[in-house]
């Protein structure tokens, strides 16, 4: 019987945990919006596509889950930039779902 009480419990925190994960998913066009209006372009480049890597980091294509802990580091001052941490500091985590979802997306 204990058996399979754990399996049951096992089975529901699965399930809960894929439904949340789901749910943590940004909103790609919602990213793309922002992306622009933020003028994340002027350094990062059309889509993510840095004309300058070197100087200011290609983010398509990135993972979403990376791209969506980086923005939150920078907002919380975990990470420090300048440039970056004022940018991150008015974004909600929607906001920043959807960037990420947008910047993996390319």
């Amino acid at each position: 019987m204990k058996k399979l009480s754990f399996i049951s419990v096992l089975a529901a925190t699965l399930l809960l945990v894929g439904i949340s994960t789901a749910q943590a998913a940004g909103d790609a066009a919602a990213g793309e919006s922002l992306y622009s209006s933020m003028g994340c372009m002027g350094c990062h480049g059309a889509a993510g596509n840095s004309a300058m890597p070197d100087m200011f980091p290609k983010l398509a294509g990135l993972d979403e889950a990376y791209i969506d802990e980086q923005l939150k580091a920078y907002k919380s001052g975990e990470r420090q930039n300048a440039t970056m941490q004022p940018m991150a500091s008015g974004l909600s985590d929607a906001d920043i779902a959807n960037l990420a979802a947008y910047l993996s997306a390319q």
